[in-house]
């Protein structure tokens, strides 16, 4: 792919690199090459996620500008934090900036319109080379890539915790900020030895070994309990959180699920296609794995309620 042609670019040495990272989540590999170390290397949060698989899913190259100017192109949409997307004929623009670092963009990732190879493009007018107070993969940029990729993936970012417990059952407890899922996380930890893949964001793809199946797979992007696993599992069940009293669960029909999940779901809707590509997946994902509604009392009798319940 070509870059974006900004005014008097001066990109430094781009003739060659001599650096690469990789780094994968829910079966996405990431591939990352760049001069120096510094411009490929992994957050904090990526690091657990380090891969070394040869054949990406999506390459990124990191380059160095004197400046990025501002473009002349849509914007599809506006964050209201640190990024906005633009569109640009056949690619898309992610800008970002933020009081934190610097008011006008301190880096630009263009990328393809199917989310297979970018360019990330570093401003030193904002950010001297050697800087440490930005890491190139740094978050949202990560997230963004890997929930635009899964729009042409049958796959789904959702709020929820995953806990997988010893003998292979794997739920999913999808909620909103607050329902319950540190609380769930918490609970189950205390009184079982529990793998928990997340605590907060979850991804879900059909199963590679097994087209009928769901397997549901840890990101780095934790919530208050800091859970952030590289690791999978196939999905047993699915339970929609909400307060309640009795630790009540309902079967939920497939439409309902549907429309729980999708409220509880990471969508780009900023193009319809992306919209309708999540609804058809949770669709078969609905009929692939039973859903449940779950008024939940957060005590140890919730875990109980779980640990001895039968579809």
């Amino acid at each position: 792919m070509e870059a974006i042609e900004v005014e008097n670019p001066q990109l430094f040495n781009q003739a060659w690199t001599r650096h690469s990272s990789h780094f994968q989540i829910a079966a996405l590999t990431v591939a990352v090459t760049g001069q120096r170390f510094a411009d490929v290397a992994l957050s904090a949060s990526l690091q657990a996620f380090e891969a070394t698989t040869p054949l990406p899913d999506i390459t990124l190259q990191v380059e160095w500008t004197q400046v990025l100017l501002p473009l002349p192109a849509r914007m599809l949409f506006e964050s209201g934090a640190v990024w906005r997307l633009y569109e640009n004929n056949s690619q898309f623009v992610f800008d970002f900036s933020s009081n934190r670092v610097a008011r006008d963009p301190y880096k630009r990732l263009v990328v393809d319109e199917n989310f297979q190879a970018g360019r990330l493009q570093m401003s030193a007018s904002c950010l001297p080379r050697g800087s440490k107070r930005v890491v190139p993969l740094e978050y949202p940029l990560d997230e963004l890539l890997i929930m635009h990729r899964l729009t042409r993936e049958k796959g789904i970012e959702l709020h929820a915790t995953a806990i997988v417990r010893r003998h292979g059952d794997a739920n999913l407890f999808v909620g909103h900020s607050g329902a319950g899922k540190s609380t769930t996380t918490r609970l189950w930890t205390a009184v079982e030895e529990v793998e928990v893949l997340s605590d907060d964001r979850v991804i879900v793809r059909r199963d590679p070994c097994g087209p009928t199946l769901m397997r549901m797979y840890g990101t780095p992007w934790h919530g208050e309990a800091m859970y952030a696993s590289p690791n999978s599992a196939p999905l047993t069940r699915i339970f929609v959180l909400e307060h309640g009293q009795g630790n009540v669960i309902t079967l939920l029909s497939p439409s309902q699920a549907v429309a729980e999940l999708f409220a509880r779901s990471f969508v780009p809707f900023h193009r319809h296609e992306y919209v309708d590509s999540a609804l058809a997946f949770l669709e078969e994902l609905a009929e692939s794995v039973p859903v449940y509604r779950y008024a939940f009392e957060p005590d140890q009798r919730a875990v109980q309620k779980i640990r001895n319940f039968h579809d």
